[in-house]
């Protein structure tokens, strides 16, 4: 009988020890998750240059008013996305230094293609892009995601130079579809999309070209929105770098910066100066968007603005990168379960 007790005890006890090395071993992860940085709404930001660039944080603000369930959401896929890349690689959140040495995460997901749809709602001719010019887009999107494009030259003297990356991700066009609307102007308030309704937001990206007006060149839905809405919106002008476009903004960045919004990423500067950080650490901080073409450097925040990243507001011959964190982060909503996951199956 003792040694029956005994043995038992000696089970009991290796059981406990078990349990707690398996508590040990899971707290780390938890522990590592830090989202005390974690934000959502922004403040509104003053554009130059008579053009009202890029409309999705203030689009995001006005979803959050309307959805009080939006911000749970978008802090769940905040929260994943930062374990996934806790877990698969070195971080990717928290402030960001941009001297930190982030490394392309192991993800397993391989080269990932996104097939797109094309709405285009015209009210003119103009409007009523071509086929060549819809197709000199994806080749933009492309060339800009797979860092493939034949502006990637950075000055001499920059810092940024082991930082470039290939996200590896790619864009089919599945198909296009051409709406005649008698209106000329669509603001930000998705009344295209309700007027045409995204087609399998959860297998396709769906782009719309119209004429948002007011100088504004595009918006994005960020993860976790809406699927009746989810997509990206971009007036024709600023829609690829063939055919019906208007310099400075003529080389289709506008949509690879917002398509990077669809992915989860923020603006460089954080929308909230130095104080608020795009959760990527390889980006440095800045205080404010950049405009125009800057010299490098141009310093904000005690330290040189990525001005080249196309999460900035530079001019579309002017940015010309992602980052490694920024890879990180995007391809980590193609995880499973993750908020974009749906697209690789």
């Amino acid at each position: 009988m003792k040694r029956i007790f005994l043995t038992l005890a000696v089970a009991a006890s290796v059981l406990v020890g078990c349990q707690e090395n398996a508590k040990d071993e899971a707290l780390p992860t938890q522990e590592a998750i830090d989202m005390s940085d974690f934000y959502v709404e922004t403040e509104e930001v003053s554009q130059k240059g008579g053009f009202e660039q890029c409309q999705s944080m203030r689009v995001l603000n006005r979803q959050l008013k309307e959805n009080p369930g939006l911000y749970k959401k978008m802090y769940d896929i905040e929260y994943a996305t930062r374990k996934t890349i806790t877990e698969k690689g070195k971080p990717g959140g928290g402030s960001g230094s941009g001297d930190v040495d982030v490394t392309p995460i192991e993800d397993g997901l391989g080269i990932i293609n996104i097939p797109v749809y094309v709405h285009v709602v015209y009210s003119n001719s103009n409007e009523n892009i071509s086929d060549t010019q819809i197709a000199s887009q994806i080749r933009v999107l492309n060339e800009d995601f797979r860092a493939q494009n034949s502006d990637l030259n950075l000055p001499s003297g920059t810092t940024f130079a082991n930082d470039v990356t290939d996200a590896e991700i790619e864009f089919t066009l599945a198909n296009t579809f051409r709406y005649s609307n008698s209106k000329t102007s669509w603001g930000t308030n998705n009344t295209v999309k309700q007027a045409y309704p995204p087609i399998t937001p959860e297998t396709h990206l769906n782009i719309w070209v119209c004429n948002i007006g007011g100088g504004i060149l595009g918006y994005a839905q960020f993860p976790g929105g809406n699927s009746v809405t989810d997509g990206v919106v971009c007036s024709p002008q600023y829609f690829g770098d063939t055919g019906y476009v208007e310099s400075p903004f003529n080389r289709g960045r506008t949509m690879t910066h917002e398509v990077g919004h669809y992915l989860n990423l923020r603006h460089i500067w954080g929308d909230g100066r130095c104080r608020k950080d795009d959760f990527v650490e390889d980006t440095p901080s800045s205080d404010a968007a950049n405009y125009g073409c800057p010299s490098y450097p141009d310093v904000s925040c005690k330290s040189a603005d990525m001005t080249m990243n196309y999460m900035d507001y530079t001019y579309d011959a002017c940015m010309y990168m992602f980052t490694d964190g920024q890879r990180n982060r995007m391809r980590a909503i193609f995880q499973p379960g993750g908020a974009r996951a749906s697209m690789l199956n």
